[in-house]
């Protein structure tokens, strides 16, 4: 019999969101996958870049997730942008359409991994940043490293 997976494994993160979201909420949400797919991600393989989530009915999507296609797949291989369902629970789905209909919000993958062997995205309810935002962003961050330094630096000259 097969050794049950244990464990999370990263396959593939929207480094990006954080820098064009502000993030509110964030889910875990199971993916329905074929096969190759599957296989694929197990491979390290996959690209959350344009990617979006939306609720259309009762359900959630995933579009344009790239997940390429597995190189040893056949006929049968899965066109690598297609449409994926979402996995949650009813209250999330909708607490989360009425955040995305209020304006300004949107569904964004963050990452997409594995946990105990099944495939997860964690998707957040983010709101679109400004430039000046981001400008501002940056400016604090890059203040916060320069004060580390200044603090490092006068530990290292006491000694």
């Amino acid at each position: 019999m097969p050794k049950k997976e244990r464990g999370n494994a990263v396959v593939a993160t929207n480094r990006r969101a954080r820098h064009d979201f502000t993030i509110e909420d964030t889910y875990e949400a199971g993916l329905v996958l074929t096969g190759t797919e599957v296989k694929s991600l197990r491979e390290g393989r996959a690209s959350l870049v344009d990617g979006y989530a939306f609720i259309d009915g009762n359900e959630a999507w995933l579009d344009s997730v790239h997940i390429p296609e597995y190189t040893e797949g056949t006929w049968n291989n899965h066109s690598p942008r297609r449409k994926r369902k979402l996995l949650l629970h009813k209250a999330q789905i909708i607490k989360i359409s009425h955040k995305t209909k209020e304006g300004g919000y949107t569904l964004v993958p963050l990452q997409i991994y594995f946990v105990d062997g099944r495939a997860k995205v964690e998707i957040a309810v983010a709101k679109g940043k400004r430039e000046y935002d981001k400008r501002q962003a940056l400016r604090e961050r890059q203040d916060k490293r320069e004060a580390e330094r200044a603090m490092n630096s006068k530990g290292h000259l006491g000694e």
